[in-house]
């Protein structure tokens, strides 16, 4: 096979042939993640990352197993790089992906994944931790805890601890700050609209001066919302939230109910809840895509055509992107490699947080020094030096009468 090299500032980019040359690249690149997996001590456990599997998820894996962890890694037939499977296998890792898989066949893989017994789990969705709990208390119960990534995921992971189901202790990697302000707003915005755009290239149309929705606007929505005006579509938002719907009016977009704005136009759901985008909505619009996102936030589609890989065409000529899944996975691979290293440094940390206080199940925040740390690390990798906290701040915090009237009182 052929090889294409690139060099940009100075870091050569290998195209997608060579699976061992991208993780390899990967590892180059997220050094904020190999600094803090230089302090895990993992020996003697069985670690269980159920993510997509890309060059950067490998690059997670084989950090673990530097560590010394017992890696085993899980994804879904529609988040898997075949070529990256194939490279961590050669590498020695277990590896249950298999992009032929679907259904019963899906779900029985995911389950004997799950039986062979871990102590910790690394989740994308919670989508294994939420089976593991369908499957039988024992699977669960034997775990240290587990780690989860995404907002999508920690919903659900919330609703079970409320009503007493919830059996794991379970990391909110989502929350930190150094995941969140990052990852959502800036990966994942990136790597979506980028995605739809590469795709509408090839039926000839473009974003500049369409017509787009974004529904939702949390973090991913934002992101969302402002590379689309970056790349120059005409943009609005539809929130159901009505302090959020008051935000990205502050930013500058308009605010409208989604039904108000979707024909004719790109709509983009950024939400991560199912239903999101009905049916009939889907159908009336020009594009439809999903960023982020949760099975079923489009509503089930009967009768789409395919049109080009990533592309189906709905009954109503509507074009339904990435297969109404997370467009940037299903069509692309996932966030920029500098990003999802801030994201695994979260991951590892929190598993690190998870091992040292050992916490009783229920939903639980990384602590604060978790962002400092890595947010220092990767402004150290970039050559940015920050001032230190300010002097006077922490001396005014010893005190409680206020200095404006200090001279009043003699003091």
């Amino acid at each position: 096979p052929h090889e294409l090299v690139v060099e940009l500032d100075g870091e050569p980019l290998v195209d997608a042939v060579d699976a061992d040359a991208r993780i390899d690249r990967a590892a180059r690149l997220m050094t904020v993640s190999a600094g803090v997996a230089e302090g895990l001590d993992l020996r003697g456990l069985r670690v269980a990352v159920a993510m997509m599997l890309e060059p950067k998820t490998a690059r997670l894996a084989l950090l673990l197993r530097a560590a010394g962890a017992e890696v085993g890694v899980y994804a879904h037939p529609d988040e898997t790089d075949a070529d990256v499977a194939a490279a961590l296998r050669a590498r020695g890792l277990l590896v249950v992906a298999d992009t032929t898989l679907s259904g019963v066949a899906e779900r029985a893989a995911a389950e004997g994944f799950l039986r062979r017994g871990w102590d910790v789990l690394l989740d994308d969705g919670a989508h294994l931790i939420r089976l593991a709990h369908e499957l039988e208390p024992s699977l669960v119960e034997g775990w240290i805890g587990a780690c989860e990534e995404t907002t999508s995921g920690l919903a659900p992971l919330r609703a079970m601890a409320d009503a007493g189901l919830l059996r794991s202790a379970v990391m909110a990697v989502n929350d930190a700050r150094t995941k969140t302000w990052f990852d959502n707003r800036y990966g994942t915005a990136q790597s979506c609209v980028f995605a739809v755009a590469d795709l509408l290239d090839v039926v000839g149309r473009t974003v500049r001066d369409q017509p787009a929705v974004v529904v939702g606007y949390g973090p991913v929505g934002e992101g969302v919302a402002a590379v689309l005006r970056a790349l120059g579509a005409d943009v609005a938002v539809a929130e159901v939230d009505p302090v959020r719907a008051l935000r990205a009016l502050h930013d500058g977009f308009e605010v409208a109910p989604l039904a108000e704005r979707a024909a004719g136009a790109l709509v983009v759901s950024a939400t991560g809840r199912a239903g999101t985008v009905p049916r009939a909505i889907a159908e009336s619009s020009a594009v439809v895509a999903v960023a982020g996102g949760v099975p079923g936030e489009v509503d089930d589609l009967p009768g789409a055509e395919p049109v080009a890989p990533g592309i189906d065409r709905l009954p109503g000529g509507a074009l339904l992107l990435g297969g109404g899944g997370a467009v940037n996975i299903t069509a692309a691979e996932g966030n920029p490699i500098e990003i999802m290293d801030l994201s695994f440094a979260v991951q590892l940390a929190a598993l690190g947080e998870l091992l040292a206080t050992r916490p009783a199940p229920g939903v639980h925040a990384v602590s604060a020094t978790v962002d400092d740390l890595i947010a220092r690390a990767a402004l150290a990798a970039r050559g940015v030096s920050v001032d230190a906290p300010d002097v006077g701040v922490a001396r005014a915090a010893d005190g409680w009468r206020s200095p404006r009237f200090a001279h009043r009182s003699g003091t």
